[in-house]
């Protein structure tokens, strides 16, 4: 084939077809394609990542049978790596302190059950023959703002002409008493999943200690091994310390409430002590439905609608006290969070898993901060559009020897 004599030289632009710099080109144009060629693999990653964020959240919802037993699991197995890590160190086999761990939690779980579910089970079923009290304790406020409201009229006099409430027959449900009753009573499928997941949280804790070990000393170099080291680690604490602080906080609220419902001689206080401890794991709108719920046991409880009315305001009240001065005092600001963020999380989970990604959103929030925090904030769109490259050069690399990893495991607080 005869060579095209009439293309001109540079036809294809300086860095020769399809903007690929010639062999043999100058260092110059060789740069100017190497930056070409990562912007281009950035953006390809930039894209992705985006499909991958907005891919995943639908992902989660459409598989809640599998990735919330799953997700829940890890949370709770990590808040409980240090207690697991303390038995360890007592020369306690991973398998049998793995099999502690678990137990102390059902064990937990099934006394939380026992003093809300079961008496909550019972309090509410008598809802329907309270509506008249409740109806009582309210004519005032409904008497107050009736004037501004023409159709509250035309209501009370509706529910004054229809006389009391007749109560539905229905059977008679003893409540569950304990994890196994509340597990034979759910679908086949609510069994598996806590099955699941309680499996998953033993057979993490049972390989903890030698997926940490290993996940450190397969780092190829020294500040690799010294990075995941501290990212294991403020995981571990940062969850763990937000978890068991919480935790305490929210029982001894929970204990105080009881004390006072007792006083006052309200049904089953502990079992309001229990849904406000519970409650108060879930920021801002926990403790508004705590109060909600506290307002309406009054209502079916007392006479007097400002004595009714009074549990509600004493949680409130005590709530502020533990948001506004307990809780920073204790916490400090190593787990202080940005309360949109709170929010955003809040909302997020609670779409993707209802309830149950409600009490999660603020532990899977802290992981992730924790994570980004140690790990970096990529900066791939500063990279499109300013002058960034996708590595760093001239960062040594310090090949790091079995030995060395082996005291980045020791200096966390690694079990050998």
């Amino acid at each position: 084939m005869a060579e095209r004599d009439d293309i001109p030289s540079g036809a294809f632009g300086p860095a020769g077809a399809f903007g690929l710099a010639p062999s043999g080109g100058e260092p110059e144009d060789e740069a100017r394609i190497a930056l070409r060629r990562d912007r281009l693999l950035a953006a390809l990653t930039l894209t992705a990542g985006v499909g991958l964020a907005l891919a995943t959240p639908f992902a989660l919802k459409a598989g809640a049978e599998f990735f919330l037993p799953t997700t829940a699991a890890l949370v709770i197995a990590i808040s409980l790596v240090p207690v697991l890590e303390w038995l360890e160190r007592r020369r306690v086999p991973s398998a049998l302190a793995a099999l502690t761990c678990v137990l102390l939690f059902l064990v937990a779980a099934n006394v939380a059950l026992a003093a809300i579910i079961v008496p909550a089970t019972e309090f509410f079923r008598r809802l329907p023959e309270r509506i008249d009290r409740i109806q009582m304790n309210i004519a005032p406020l409904i008497d107050l703002y009736s004037s501004f409201e023409k159709y509250l009229n035309r209501t009370v006099q509706h529910l004054a002409a229809a006389g009391p409430v007749k109560t539905p027959q229905t059977a008679a449900v003893a409540p569950p008493s304990s994890i196994l009753e509340l597990a034979a009573s759910s679908a086949p499928s609510v069994i598996i999943q806590v099955f699941f997941g309680v499996l998953v949280v033993f057979f993490f804790l049972s390989g903890w200690t030698r997926l940490r070990q290993r996940t450190i000393t397969s780092r190829s170099s020294f500040g690799g091994a010294m990075a995941t080291a501290r990212v294991i680690q403020n995981v571990v604490d940062d969850t763990s310390a937000y978890l068991g602080t919480i935790t305490i906080i929210n029982l001894t609220l929970g204990v105080a409430i009881a004390g006072v419902l007792y006083v006052m001689g309200m049904p089953y206080p502990l079992m309001w002590g229990g849904i406000v401890a519970l409650l108060n794991y879930v920021p801002y709108f926990g403790p508004i439905a705590a109060a909600g719920l506290l307002a309406l046991g009054g209502l079916m409880t007392f006479h007097d609608i400002w004595v009714a009315l009074l549990p509600a305001f004493i949680m409130i009240g005590c709530h502020l006290v533990e948001a506004n001065a307990i809780t920073p005092l204790i916490v400090g600001h190593r787990l202080t969070i940005n309360p949109i963020l709170i929010l955003v999380s809040i909302s997020f989970w609670s779409w993707v898993w209802g309830t149950a990604g409600t009490l999660l959103a603020v532990p899977l929030l802290i992981i992730l901060q924790t994570v980004v925090r140690a790990a970096g904030k990529p900066d791939i769109a500063g990279f499109l559009f300013e002058h960034g490259t996708l590595t760093k050069h001239g960062q040594p690399n310090f090949t790091a020897s079995s030995s060395d990893a082996e005291t980045v495991v020791d200096r966390v607080g690694g079990v050998a």
